[in-house]
């Protein structure tokens, strides 16, 4: 049970007179009228995930930060209203509970799956204008505000699809609770998820060789009379980057069993590495709210920076709570991390460390297209193992930018994307996001450098 967000409790929790950055620029400002609606109408309604759930995520995540779980996060760059269909949430909780079953199964470590969907609406940008031509609108910064289509109407930002935001996450999440709750995630089932994807390559043979031992390893099992729950369905967590300030603060209810204050519109929210000034809104906000947290550390982070956001947003030293989310670039990352996870360490502050692969190694092709190599999102992914091990630490986890589509936005893999098959069918709104083989490929690759930590 949750109490209502108008309560006295919430009034006057966040600091208004903060800096919120990244935020577009609203007709009539953030105190409109247009955005006064949109906010009155998203305090109204119910919440999107439960604090209950919140709170049963921050235990497995400590018990990740304590080496004994992995962290598997992966979705969209940024959801689209248009994409909300089905079949396209279907293939991406399938892709997820492919890699899922691929890493449990090699490591013998239950895996935390976490979906970048029901609310990653919203994107952070270098410039607050594109110009093509002669032609000068305000940038997309992802459904949540504008549309992607090139004209002054469509890119003009509506607080009113901030309600959309909401009434499209929650169709998303109950789909993810019927297939996660309601048979389809069944362990059972690992043959079935394999249906409908290309299984021609090697690592769809490798796929299915395992599914083929799982499957004799559960009618074992069955035979001697073991049949557990926990076999046919799983918990699956929600997340996005709590980027527009309004949305999140709109979201935020008391619960009733505590009494303190969670922001509903996920299970796990982040800062970004754009928006995480220690004197900003965005960290006053996590800092005032229960959830867990995560946080995007660059390679020019630093351990001050690290420990600041800690004794802001951990004071009391919770397990769970933080989780810090690496993206440093392949060429980077064993020169930038060492430092940040040994003064962490030292500081005996109880944090999960997750490797983020994909924001650091991003270029533009030679035929202008924004993608990454699969080469370097998996030398990236190594070099995170390679530090932690040195360091005697967990490498905790990783968050990648994926769908269940068979999409060519990144070169390489085992299907060998070439720059000229990105022509073919590249349909990220924003970044390029591994397809369903690469990301089939990257759990295989991951799973035998976890077995070897």
């Amino acid at each position: 049970m949750t109490m209502n967000s108008t309560s006295s409790q919430l009034d006057n929790l966040f600091d208004s007179s903060l800096v919120a950055a990244q935020q577009p620029n609203w007709p009539g400002g953030h105190d409109g009228e247009q955005m006064k609606k949109a906010v009155a109408d998203l305090r109204a309604l119910p919440p999107l995930v439960f604090a209950g759930e919140c709170d049963d995520l921050k235990a497995k995540i400590a018990e990740a930060a304590a080496g004994r779980a992995f962290w598997l996060q992966g979705g969209d760059c940024a959801e689209t209203f248009t994409s909300a269909t089905a079949d396209s949430i279907r293939n991406r909780i399938k892709t997820i509970l492919q890699m899922a079953a691929v890493l449990q199964y090699y490591s013998s470590l239950p895996v935390i799956k976490v979906g970048r969907m029901a609310g990653q609406f919203a994107k952070p940008r270098s410039n607050d204008l594109e110009t093509r031509g002669d032609v000068t609108l305000p940038a997309y910064r992802g459904d949540a505000v504008n549309d992607i289509e090139f004209t002054e109407a469509a890119r003009t930002p509506d607080p009113n699809r901030l309600v959309r935001v909401y009434n499209t996450s929650a169709a998303t999440l109950n789909l993810v609770r019927a297939f996660t709750r309601g048979g389809f995630a069944d362990l059972r089932q690992v043959h079935e998820w394999n249906k409908g994807f290309i299984r021609d390559s090697t690592f769809g043979e490798k796929y299915e060789q395992m599914a083929n031992e799982v499957g004799r390893a559960l009618a074992f099992m069955k035979s001697a009379g073991v049949d557990p729950e926990q076999f046919k369905a799983v918990d699956f967590y929600a997340s996005h980057e709590a980027l527009i300030i309004e949305y999140e603060k709109a979201l935020t209810r008391i619960d009733s069993r505590t009494q303190l204050p969670y922001d509903v519109s996920g299970h796990f929210i982040w800062i970004g590495e754009r928006t995480r000034q220690l004197d900003g809104a965005h960290v006053d906000f996590a800092s005032k709210v229960r959830n867990p947290i995560g946080i995007k550390l660059g390679p020019k982070s630093t351990v001050d920076d690290a420990l600041a956001l800690i004794a802001k947003l951990n004071p009391d030293n919770e397990p769970g709570r933080i989780t810090f989310i690496t993206r440093m670039g392949a060429g980077t990352i064993r020169q930038a991390l060492p430092a940040l996870v040994e003064g962490v360490t030292k500081s005996g502050a109880q944090v999960l460390w997750v490797c983020d692969p994909m924001h650091g190694n991003t270029f533009e092709s030679k035929n202008g297209y924004k993608t990454r190599n699969f080469e370097d999102v998996l030398d990236e992914v190594r070099g995170f193992f390679e530090v932690h091990k040195k360091l005697g630490t967990h490498p905790g986890g990783i968050h990648i930018e994926l769908t269940g589509d068979d999409v060519t936005e990144c070169l390489g893999g085992g299907n060998q994307v070439s720059e000229k098959d990105l022509e073919s069918r590249y349909e990220t709104a924003c970044d390029p996001r591994l397809n369903h083989s690469q990301s089939l490929e990257l759990s295989f690759l991951v799973a035998e450098m976890l077995r070897d930590r």
